[in-house]
């Protein structure tokens, strides 16, 4: 068990190790985050900061040997910067970062878990698209293997597209067939490092532009009539890959059933409403787990939880959402909005 006084790592300097950073000062924990971007967002409610990049060899070993436990806040830090870190020093383990950061050996690792992904087809090289698109048919959306997050890197493929005209990158990229879906969802679970799994009631997420816009719970008859299966999956990811801490598993809810998205091993913005509707956030579970500690409770204390994404613009008036005293705003201290960037959220608590 990592004791409270203990210094926390946060590989990642944005809002989520911002939010995971405040949870763990309130339990007594001292966090240093590492991350190459001069400024960041979760260095601001830090005890320390090392500015450096991922393959610093030198500002790595200090950061690991100042730090009693090491985490990270998103799924594109690099791996191989991290094989010095002692095993058990770094959770999650890094061969959940392995698995996330390769859409293509994501979908085989759910596939043999007994997952339902889309149906895929790997690009190794932009030549190779007219092939996976007459495998899998259209409409689809191409993506890039690695570094795609919030509709980054991503290509919608209809039948009267041009193939030849795609600007694509010389990388490997996975073409995935079009989902005839009802609703969205998330699967959130803590597992602790005893192997305790603990779940959140799973949210429906709405989003726009490939960025989540909405999340709500209690999610639709739909979505919680499928949740059961999805969980289920999740639970396989989380032992196969021997998991402590938060871990997100995306879905489609289809009239066939709950089809996997993606995983994130990481706490996640459609868990965000935990702050507020949750007997224990997900930043303060996952802290918990990777420090040893008893999971906390994870049913929601609502009866009506929703959490808006305040996007780019829509965060210069944030403050007006407070005429609504069942509103709690988070802005993440980013000092410049830009179109899809997330600048904060806020949610709304309605009593049972």
């Amino acid at each position: 068990m990592i004791p409270p006084g203990s210094t926390i790592g946060i590989l990642g300097g944005g809002q989520l190790g911002r939010m995971m950073a405040i949870a763990a000062a309130q339990m007594g924990y001292r966090c240093h985050v590492y991350a190459p971007e001069q400024t960041s967002v979760a260095a601001q409610v830090s005890a320390e900061f090392t500015c450096a990049g991922w393959y610093d060899n030198r500002s790595m070993a200090k950061f690991v040997a100042a730090c009693d436990v090491i985490t990270f806040e998103f799924e594109n830090v690099p791996v191989d910067p991290l094989v010095n870190i002692p095993e058990g020093k770094l959770l999650p383990h890094p061969r959940a970062l392995e698995t996330a950061q390769d859409r293509v050996a994501e979908k085989e690792f759910v596939t043999e878990l007994g997952g339902q992904p889309a149906p895929y087809a790997p690009v190794a090289k932009p030549k190779d698209l007219p092939a996976a698109v007459e495998a899998i048919g259209t409409p689809g959306i191409l993506k890039t293997c690695r570094d795609g997050y919030d509709g980054k890197g991503q290509w919608r493929i209809n039948a009267d597209t041009d193939l030849s005209s795609l600007d694509l990158p010389d990388a490997p990229l996975v073409y995935e067939g079009f989902v005839d879906f009802e609703a969205e969802f998330s699967v959130i679970l803590v597992r602790g490092a005893d192997g305790e799994v603990r779940y959140y009631d799973s949210a429906e997420n709405v989003h726009d532009g490939g960025i989540l816009a909405l999340s709500s719970v209690p999610a639709s008859a739909l979505i919680q009539s499928q949740v059961p299966a999805a969980r289920k999956l999740a639970a396989a990811i989380a032992e196969k890959l021997d998991y402590v801490g938060v871990l997100t598993c995306e879905f489609f809810a289809t009239s066939d059933g709950p089809v996997f998205n993606e995983m994130a091993p990481r706490v996640h913005n459609s868990g965000h409403w935990t702050l507020e509707g949750a007997a224990t956030s997900q930043f303060a579970n996952h802290i918990r787990a990777i420090c040893g500690q008893p999971l906390g409770a994870t049913h929601t204390t609502a009866g009506k939880v929703e959490m808006l994404n305040l996007i780019g613009d829509k965060a210069d008036a944030a403050h007006n959402l407070l005429e609504d005293p069942l509103t709690h705003l988070h802005l993440y201290g980013k000092r410049e909005a830009r179109e899809g960037r997330k600048m904060g959220h806020a949610t709304r608590i309605e009593p049972r």
